[in-house]
C-alpha cells in the first residue's frame, strides 16, 4: 500500500470527516445516550476501523495488514483503562451527564493532536537512533510492573496531580453553565468548569501517549500504521465511555491482561534492539544474534492474553458481586440526586432500579457482601432513601 499524499490526505480526510459527523450529529444536542444509542455507534466506530484494515491489507499486503490489526487491538485494549480515568474526572469535576459528551470530544481531539506529533518524534527518532528500542522497551516493561498494582493506587497519584495542576492553573466561574465553555459571570466574560475538564482529559490523554506510542512502536515502524490504528482507536472512545457502565468492574483481570501485552511487547522492542544493536557497551557495538517475534506471532499473542482475560474476568464470582455493588452505588446516587421537583412517575421509576440492585446484592453469598467498602455506610444510606421513598409516597394532610 503505498504512502503517497494522497493516501495521507485521503486517511485524514476520512478521520477529520468522522469526527465532524460525531460533533454535528451527536453532540450538538447535549443529552445523555442511552444504553442502546452508545452501542450501536460503539459497534459502527469498530466497523469502520475493521474495514480500514481490510483496505490496508489487500492494498498493502499481508504483513500491512496484520501490523494493522495487532497495532489497533493493542490500543483498543488500551483505551479501556482511559475510561476508567475519565469516569474519574468526570465524577471529580461533577460533570452533567448531559454534558459529558463534548467534553469527551474535545478531549479526545486533544490527545489524537498530541499522539500525532508524540508518533512523528518517535518515528524520527527510531530512524537515527536504533538504541531508541531500548529506551522503548523499558518504558513498557516498566508500566507493565506498574499495571499490577492495584487500580485504585494505580491512578490515583496521577489523576490527582491533573486534577490540582488544571485547577491551580485554570481560573472558572463556580458553575456550569450547560456544556458551553465560555459564560458571563458577574459581568465579566469567564471560562466555566468545563474547561477545566477538556484539559484534564486532555493532560490524562498525553501521559497515556507516554505507554501507548512504544507499545505500538513494538509492532509496527511504519508511520502510517501507527498513526491510523492509534487514530481509529480514539474515534470510538466517546461511545465507549457511555458504553461501559459496569463493565470495568467486571473486567476483573484486564490490568493484568494489559500487563502481560505490554510485557510481551517491551521483550519484543529489546530483542529487536538487540538484533539491531549499534551501542558500543553491548556486543562492542555489534548486533546480537538473538530471536525475533514476528508480527504475526505479535497478533496472535495479543488476542490470546486477551480473550483469556475476559474469559476468566466473565466467569469470576468476584467480578458478578463488584459488578452488582457498582450497579447499586450508582442506582443509590441516582436516586438520593433526584430534584424535589421531580415527578412521582420518575421517583417510582428510579426507586424500582434501586430496589432490584438492592435485591441483587442481597443475594450474593455473605463473603462476597462481607468484603463491601463502607458496608456500614451504604446501609445508612439505603435505609435514607427507603425512609425518602416512604415519605414522598405518603399522602398530604
Amino acid at each position: 500500500m503505498p504512502h503517497g499524499a494522497l493516501v495521507w490526505e485521503l486517511t485524514i480526510a476520512l478521520i477529520v470527516g468522522l469526527l465532524l459527523f460525531d460533533y454535528f450529529f451527536h453532540i450538538r444536542v447535549a443529552h445523555v445516550p442511552t444504553l442502546r444509542e452508545a452501542a450501536k455507534w460503539s459497534a459502527l466506530y469498530v466497523g469502520i476501523a475493521l474495514l480500514f484494515g481490510g483496505a490496508v491489507w489487500y492494498l498493502g499486503g499481508t504483513e500491512m495488514g496484520v501490523q494493522y490489526y495487532a497495532g489497533y487491538l493493542t490500543e483498543k485494549a488500551l483505551s479501556v483503562d482511559n475510561v476508567f480515568v475519565f469516569l474519574v474526572i468526570m465524577s471529580a469535576f461533577r460533570v452533567p451527564p448531559e454534558d459529558q459528551q463534548k467534553a469527551l470530544l474535545i478531549g479526545i481531539v486533544i490527545a489524537l493532536l498530541a499522539r500525532s506529533l508524540f508518533i512523528w518524534i518517535g518515528a524520527a527518532l527510531i530512524e537515527r537512533f536504533a538504541w531508541v528500542f531500548y529506551i522503548f522497551g523499558l518504558i513498557l516493561l516498566v508500566t507493565a510492573g506498574h499495571m499490577l498494582v492495584p487500580e485504585d493506587e494505580r491512578h490515583q497519584e496521577g489523576e490527582s496531580f491533573i486534577l490540582r495542576l488544571t485547577r491551580k492553573l485554570i481560573r472558572t466561574t463556580p458553575h456550569y453553565d450547560g456544556d458551553k465553555l465560555f459564560t458571563v459571570h458577574e459581568g465579566r466574560r469567564r471560562m466555566t468548569p468545563m474547561v477545566l475538564v477538556i484539559v484534564a482529559l486532555g493532560l490524562t490523554d498525553i501521559l497515556f501517549a507516554l505507554d501507548s506510542i512504544p507499545a505500538i512502536f513494538g509492532i509496527t515502524t511504519d508511520t502510517f500504521i501507527v498513526f491510523t490504528a492509534t487514530a481509529f482507536s480514539l474515534l470510538g472512545l466517546r461511545q465507549l465511555f457511555f458504553l461501559v457502565e459496569g463493565l470495568l468492574e467486571r473486567l476483573l483481570y484486564l490490568s493484568y491482561g494489559l500487563a502481560a501485552i505490554l510485557g510481551f511487547i517491551g521483550i519484543k522492542l529489546v530483542l529487536h534492539a538487540l538484533h539491531e544493536n549499534n551501542v558500543p557497551f553491548i556486543n562492542d557495538g555489534a548486533p546480537v544474534k538473538v530471536v525475533e517475534i514476528s508480527t504475526l506471532v505479535s497478533l496472535a499473542v495479543i488476542i490470546a492474553i486477551l480473550v483469556v482475560t475476559v474469559t476468566l474476568s466473565l466467569h469470576s464470582p468476584k467480578g458478578r458481586a463488584k459488578l452488582a455493588v457498582g450497579r447499586l452505588r450508582r442506582r443509590l446516587a441516582a436516586y438520593m440526586s433526584l430534584e424535589p421537583s421531580a415527578s412521582p412517575e420518575e421517583r417510582q421509576a428510579s426507586f424500582a432500579r434501586l430496589l432490584e440492585a438492592e435485591v441483587a446484592v442481597r443475594a450474593l453469598p455473605e463473603q462476597w457482601r462481607a468484603r463491601i467498602e463502607e458496608r456500614q455506610t451504604l446501609r445508612e444510606m439505603l435505609a435514607d432513601a427507603h425512609e425518602r421513598q416512604i415519605a414522598a409516597e405518603r399522602p398530604e394532610l
